[in-house]
């Protein structure tokens, strides 16, 4: 499934935090691995505290560096610089990952909370809305550093949107290979959790909008024993769960409660991208967790 991984680094510390993600997928399904810098127009001198690669001889030296102490032998690792300036870093980037037939970009987050929120609105958000290879979102551990990446219990987030689902052949992959267990979750709101026209109605009719939610219940239980059928059969260990509540911060608490390694969350891209980035789930997600998510474009022709 994945075959050739893109890690763009800056050169900071937090970005390494990517690495250990590159190399265990790459381990996993012997994939080779590409470190990416982007030499940026009008660059700060320093990105999180540390100096900011703005000279392609020091982005390469810094790159071959950090290939040499990072990876294992066995595993194929280049690295590539773009000399020209750019300001559009994440265009940069969906460029290089189409140019060099990548198939998976791994990428930091570097904070949480407004840090965050720049950090997804400016760089992954335009990647995943301009690319359409998916893209893995890891976070740094407390102390800043790279953390350690398993993958033996992973997350499949669902909704309503039956594009959605298309994250669930990934996932299956992810689990065949790395022997791990499957769980998938709904959320269904109630009544303090709808959002947009949805909780106006609400307000004007509780006791049918709550009856409506509570069939909504009972329908998703029924597919969703389907899908667990189906998935035990092939043999994986899996289960599925309906959820009520706020979807982000259900999903958030029960991937902390199954001690997940990994949550893959299917997103829209270009086209649903301002609306489900502000309504945001995956951003809220990724503001209220430290679980590393990964988004898989759907609805893209």
């Amino acid at each position: 499934m994945f075959k050739h991984i893109l890690v763009p680094i800056d050169g900071s510390l937090m970005a390494e935090a990517a690495l250990p993600a590159a190399i265990f997928l790459a381990e996993k399904f012997q994939a080779r691995v590409t470190l990416m810098h982007v030499i940026e127009k009008n660059a700060p001198e320093k990105v999180h505290g540390q100096p900011h690669l703005k000279h392609p001889q020091d982005a390469r030296r810094y790159l071959s560096e950090l290939l040499q102490r990072s990876f294992p032998k066995d595993i194929q690792v280049d690295y590539h610089v773009h000399i020209n300036e750019v300001d559009d870093v994440a265009g940069s980037i969906v460029a290089h990952a189409a140019e060099l037939a990548s198939d998976l970009v791994i990428m930091c987050s570097h904070g949480r909370g407004a840090a965050l929120h720049l950090f997804l609105g400016s760089i992954a958000q335009s990647v995943i809305a301009q690319g359409s290879q998916p893209v893995l979102i890891t976070h740094p551990n407390e102390q800043g550093k790279p953390p350690v990446f398993s993958c033996r219990h992973i997350l499949v987030p669902l909704d309503d949107n039956p594009e959605h689902a298309q994250s669930l052949p990934v996932a299956k992959e992810l689990a065949r290979t790395c022997s791990a267990s499957l769980h998938l979750a709904v959320v269904i709101p109630d009544l303090k959790t709808l959002s947009g026209e949805k909780a106006a109605a609400s307000k004007m009719l509780p006791g049918t909008t709550s009856r409506l939610l509570e069939l909504t219940v009972q329908d998703t239980e029924k597919y969703f024993q389907t899908l667990e059928d189906g998935l035990l059969q092939e043999g994986f260990e899996a289960s599925a769960h309906v959820l009520r509540g706020d979807p982000a911060s259900v999903i958030v608490a029960a991937a902390v409660l199954a001690k997940i390694d990994l949550i893959v969350l299917g997103t829209h891209g270009k086209t649903g991208m301002d609306a489900f980035w502000s309504g945001s789930v995956a951003h809220r997600i990724c503001s209220q967790s430290r679980i590393p998510l990964l988004l898989i474009p759907v609805g893209k022709s």
